[in-house]
């Protein structure tokens, strides 16, 4: 995926000259978590708005430097090695640097996000299921297996859940067969956390429940 065309320079870093007044004023006038921080033209890092606020002025950025956060990417970072970082640094804003640490801009989290619509696992119709496995019992190659071993499709799997020694993996699957898969991951030993509308080992336990409550009526 293209990132180039989402590096965004229409914001100005701040100098390490600048006073905290400054800061506020530009967080007052903006809806980012921080602003990126120059020392002349070397890149140093980010001031937070939450940071900017325990301070007053006169102080200038120079004389807080302990405070300013030095994350950034860069220009050759795949998008999933961005979206990490915005999660470390609990940002909206990701500073760039080239290879030479030259400042290029930054890019914006919800332009990085939007790039998840453009991948089969949101843009392929299909269904989406959570299995549920012992931490040392699942593997993505049986995962994989089961799915295609049904003729189904796999546009992607993910671990979204890891709880002491039980791990949760969301399936994307393409919308053939995908009864016989949720079936097949249950043969297999998984726990079928979230399932789709054609699950029918559900509803026939539905319909024997039914059946028995209707016979001890009698």
């Amino acid at each position: 995926m293209q990132l180039y065309n989402l590096i965004i320079n229409d914001l100005k870093p701040l100098n390490i000259s600048d006073t905290i007044g400054d800061v506020k004023l530009m967080f007052s006038q903006l809806t980012y978590t921080h602003i990126p921080v120059k020392n002349g033209d070397i890149y140093i890092g980010c001031i937070s708005e939450t940071d900017a606020h325990c301070f007053e002025s006169p102080i200038v950025l120079g004389d807080i430097t302990y405070s300013i956060e030095g994350f950034f990417v860069r220009d050759t970072s795949t998008w999933l090695d961005v979206l990490e970082s915005f999660a470390q640094n609990n940002s909206n804003v990701m500073p760039i640097l080239d290879g030479n640490n030259t400042y290029l801009g930054y890019y914006e989290l919800n332009d990085v996000i939007g790039l998840f619509n453009e991948t089969p696992f949101f843009a392929e119709s299909g269904g989406i299921i959570i299995v549920e496995k012992g931490l040392n019992d699942y593997s993505f190659s049986e995962i994989s297996q089961i799915v295609e071993s049904n003729n189904a499709k796999i546009y992607g799997a993910f671990i979204s859940q890891m709880v002491n020694d039980k791990v949760q993996l969301t399936v994307k699957i393409g919308q053939t067969g995908m009864n016989d898969v949720l079936q097949s991951f249950r043969r297999y030993g998984y726990n079928i956390v979230s399932g789709i509308e054609e699950d029918t080992y559900i509803e026939n336990l539905k319909e024997r429940s039914d059946y028995l409550n209707k016979y001890l009526d009698f």
